[in-house]
């Protein structure tokens, strides 16, 4: 599928965004503006669809940009490093892979603001559809606005832990916070009301929208990770709703693993079962390749403008791709790097320009150096997160390049759809779910589970299996898809220590409520901690 018929799909986003748009955070009692009215619309399947655009467009913007940093960035995965000057930014990003975060982050503020911006206008959606008469086709909308709202609290429950729950537009009585186990209970009660009007259709029709698949598997990642957000554990109902998903038979594992994340992604991939569309047009924000691929491989990979390349990823990370036939590791670039046709990718610098700690005679003399990711980063100055702004700087750490360059834009927003919830992962958390405790079915034990989603890589089976392996298995299979941070909690080894980051404190699994917002809203408590 080519970006054309991606754009063709998706543009009635683009086409009423206008129509019933809101912005606002945690402001629930801002009165809707909107063209559309219950006497005059919507009536058709087309229009109800059409008319539930601005939630999608508004859940599309942070996991293409805020959302993706911050969970990548918070965990033993990946890294943003300062470069001389560059990419510091007031520790917006170092601060995160530190666990030294505070209230005051730009980027916690937009992911808070993502997530109730996505809630209050689902919110205003409802509203407008609240006086237009009863039809399945309405039904099945509301369901699909509802899971969509469910599906953002779940994001703000996993980020933020105890957050205000709002079900109506406008209400301004129910600002205060909930703790986790309310929303837990608000989002599991919302979806498993939602199932029966739900779509069981998985083609072109449903992409990128709610089903009941998509329900199951929320579910499934909930009560995964309940006995860590309740309390309670819950390992036997995430089985059950990972065999909704299995014995659905609407999904599978696609034979290509590198092309499913490619530019020209879409309804065909099988592994998705929930994916934002991207088309660098019309639904633009998704920057990957901006911040893992290194300038000097702008011309490889055709890439419209320069990029930027300050993600690195941490060698020990790396280190989980220990079978050389993990056809899994190609999403990595590492070591020397060659064009296309097999030529050396050559720098023309200075000595200087190579290496700043240079003391030789000649500093400023030309010298060609070949391009060549290394395993190591090395911090010059742990204050400023700095590991230095000369070429070698640059090319320490691998650089992950899963979410392909796309070549087709004229600027830096690209057309890889991203993929929220996939079929290998609800593979991984049965087989997780049984080795916490929870019954076998189908005849599916936890290694044949794994070993299923290590086929599809070409890796070599294994024998026999640990929870340990199957947190490793996550990491191959799940790289810089946001669960690193929600996997690393459940598993009790986000206090760990990587790079420079010491920190131990178990209050940091949830991030702080933003200033902001507390500012904004006095019924809000802050996080223990912060």
């Amino acid at each position: 599928m080519n970006h054309i018929r991606k754009y063709k799909l998706f543009n009635f986003i683009a086409l009423i965004a206008a129509a019933a748009y809101l912005s606002g955070c945690t402001k629930l009692d801002i009165t809707p503006k909107s063209t559309l009215t219950p006497d005059i619309f919507p009536t058709t399947p087309a229009q109800y669809l059409a008319a539930t655009g601005p939630i999608y467009t508004s859940f599309r913007t942070a996991p293409g940009r805020e959302y993706w940093l911050l969970q990548n960035l918070s965990t033993d995965e990946n890294v943003l490093v300062a470069r001389g000057g560059n990419w510091l930014d007031g520790g917006t990003y170092s601060t995160v892979n530190l666990h030294t975060v505070t209230p005051d982050n730009g980027m916690i503020e937009s992911c808070w603001s993502w997530g109730y911006k996505t809630i209050s206008t689902c919110n205003q959606v409802l509203t407008l559809f609240s006086s237009v008469a009863e039809s399945t086709s309405k039904q099945q909308t509301v369901a699909e606005i509802k899971t969509m709202r469910a599906l953002s609290y779940f994001y703000m429950m996993d980020l933020f832990g105890n957050v205000p729950i709002s079900k109506t537009f406008g209400d301004t009585t129910n600002l205060g916070t909930q703790t986790r186990a309310q929303v837990f209970a608000f989002v599991e009660s919302e979806l498993l009301a939602q199932i029966p009007n739900l779509s069981a259709t998985v083609d072109a029709s449903t992409y990128g929208r709610p089903t009941k698949f998509l329900a199951y598997a929320i579910l499934a990642k909930m009560y995964l990770n309940a006995e860590y957000y309740t309390g309670t554990q819950r390992y036997q109902d995430a089985v059950v709703m990972c065999d909704n998903i299995i014995n659905g038979g609407k999904y599978s594992l696609d034979a290509d693993y590198l092309g499913m994340f490619k530019p020209n992604n879409g309804p065909l991939i099988k592994d998705f079962i929930f994916a934002i569309p991207y088309d660098g047009i019309q639904a633009t924000g998704m920057y990957y390749s901006r911040w893992t691929i290194n300038p000097n491989l702008k011309n490889k990979y055709k890439m419209p403008y320069t990029p930027d390349g300050p993600v690195y990823t941490y060698k020990q990370f790396y280190a989980l791709y220990n079978d050389p036939n993990d056809i899994r590791r190609k999403q990595y670039l590492t070591g020397k790097q060659y064009n296309n046709d097999g030529t050396p990718i050559n720098i023309t610098t200075t000595n200087i320009g190579l290496d700043a700690s240079y003391s030789g005679s000649a500093p400023n003399a030309t010298v060609i150096h070949q391009l060549e990711f290394t395993p190591d980063i090395v911090w010059k100055n742990n204050a400023t997160f700095d590991i230095g702004n000369d070429e070698l700087a640059n090319e320490e750490g691998y650089r992950n390049n899963k979410f392909y360059p796309d070549s087709l834009n004229t600027d830096r927003n690209q057309g890889n759809d991203v993929p929220m919830f996939r079929y290998a992962d609800v593979l991984l958390e049965k087989a997780e779910a049984i080795m916490r405790g929870a019954s076998a079915t189908n005849g599916a034990t936890a290694l044949t589970l794994v070993n299923q989603v290590r086929t599809r890589a070409k890796a070599s089976l294994l024998l026999s299996i640990t929870l340990q392996d199957i947190l490793d298995e996550r990491g191959r299979e799940l790289a810089i898809e946001m669960w690193r941070r929600n996997d690393m909690i459940r598993f009790g080894q986000f206090e760990k220590a990587w790079g420079i980051k010491t920190d131990a404190n178990p209050n940091k699994r949830i991030f702080p409520i933003p200033r902001p917002e507390m500012q904004l809203n006095p019924k809000l408590v802050q996080n223990p901690g912060y």
